[in-house]
């Protein structure tokens, strides 16, 4: 067993990295096999050496996110621990980056992980930018931060949120009230994040204006939509018909932005999902960033990053050999 000594500069600086009740070393300890002690300003890792040399860099990446002002939550403190283990842990510094919007609690929106960053960073860059990973990896919150931090530079005059009125594996059967009542609880999700971006004031103001438009992905149909921010959501369940439609809606000075889970598709076995066939279809095109997030960039509770691990793990196992005869894969695929 050797020992390493991990210098702080401020005390503000362990008690963040410690976190309340010490739950943060703990998962440090528990990753790493190693024992931290505190002397003031100073930590002591204790375990054999390589463990001992991963947990100084955990602790030293915690560290310097505190020294930046970044809050110390569970989720940093599991990914940090995953960049340590896969080598990567010196870009644990470009997890500290540009807010790209404050929501209405003053609340700084920005990438938590690296998949993120680069998602961010391809809808910056891009004018159409398709976003694929599990659920609770930020798609379509982190669209929405950037459609209002541009809609707030006033480099679109439009918001614009859509996607398709398909049911989960139910059938709801008849809903009350007129066509907007109807549509709404399909795209609960995105009023969702606009209220936690702008508030309901002032989401409602900018609505009745004109420049917030919520809407199912059918009423895009025949219309050119210019200096716009456009999102498609849970684009897995647009057939490729309304995938071409909705991409041929493009309109100068727009940008679109389209999100969605492969394994998530609610089509009938027959349809061909629209989002796969646009992903393989405009892989290589001049101006379309396709990013692929994975369970490593999952942002909600742990427990949510182990189920989307369980049932990759899951569907692995259960598909047929690549020789299979072509009547034994499974449909859609």
């Amino acid at each position: 067993m050797i020992e390493r000594t991990v210098n702080a500069e401020r005390m503000e600086q362990i008690i963040e990295v410690f976190g309340s009740f010490d739950e943060n070393i703990k998962k440090i300890e528990d990753a790493f096999q190693v024992r931290v002690i505190n002397r003031g300003t100073e930590l002591k890792v204790q375990g054999d050496e390589e463990h001992a040399d991963q947990g100084v860099r955990a602790i030293e990446g915690l560290l310097s996110l505190a020294a930046k002002g970044e809050a110390i939550d569970e989720q940093k403190v599991r990914y940090l621990i995953d960049l340590v283990r896969s080598g990567n842990d010196d870009k644990i510094g470009t997890m500290a980056k540009d807010v790209v919007c404050v929501t209405a609690k003053g609340k700084p929106i920005k990438a938590k992980t690296l998949g993120q960053q680069k998602y961010l960073k391809a809808i910056e860059k891009h004018t159409i930018t398709i976003g694929v990973g599990p659920a609770g990896t930020g798609k379509t919150y982190l669209a929405v931060a950037e459609a209002v931090a541009a809609f707030r530079a006033k480099t679109v005059n439009r918001i614009i949120l859509t996607r398709p009125a398909v049911e989960a594996g139910e059938r709801l059967g008849f809903l009350p009230g007129d066509l907007q009542n109807k549509v709404d609880p399909y795209l609960r999700p995105l009023y969702d994040a606009l209220f936690d971006m702008l508030g309901p004031d002032t989401y409602t103001k900018y609505l009745e204006r004109g420049n917030i438009e919520v809407a199912p992905l059918a009423y895009m149909r025949g219309r050119t939509l210019d200096d716009s921010f456009i999102i498609l959501d849970e684009a897995q369940n647009t057939t490729r018909e309304q995938m071409k439609m909705f991409l041929t809606r493009l309109g100068f000075g727009s940008k679109i932005v389209i999100t969605g889970d492969v394994t998530q598709i609610d089509l009938p076995q027959d349809k061909v999902s629209g989002l796969k066939d646009a992903i393989r279809v405009l892989d290589g095109v001049e101006d379309i960033a396709i990013c692929r997030l994975t369970a490593s960039d999952v942002v909600r509770h742990a427990l949510v990053q182990q189920i989307v691990a369980a049932y990759d793990q899951y569907e692995k196992t259960r598909l047929p050999a690549a020789g299979a005869p072509k009547k034994y894969r499974r449909k859609g695929t």
